[in-house]
């Protein structure tokens, strides 16, 4: 009888991870709804060369980086 319950139990648990797999595999479909053409269009489109395009980046994510640390308060 154990078997049985724990034979049937391990079906359950690989039928749902099957769904789970199956779900997760399925393309997702695009979304071309007015609130993305919106957002798309009020986004900034890159400007120059590709080289001028990876110094803009690198100057973007490295600024942040330079500032330095707020102070802690000694107590």
């Amino acid at each position: 009888m154990r078997m049985v319950f724990g034979a049937l139990s391990l079906l359950i648990v690989m039928a749902v991870i099957g769904l789970l797999a199956k779900k997760q595999l399925r393309p997702a479909a695009p979304v071309a709804s007015a609130a993305s053409r919106g957002c798309t269009e009020t986004m900034a489109q890159p400007r120059g060369t590709s080289a001028q395009q990876v110094q803009q980046f690198k100057q973007v994510v490295e600024g942040p980086m330079r500032q330095p640390r707020p102070m802690k308060a000694s107590s």
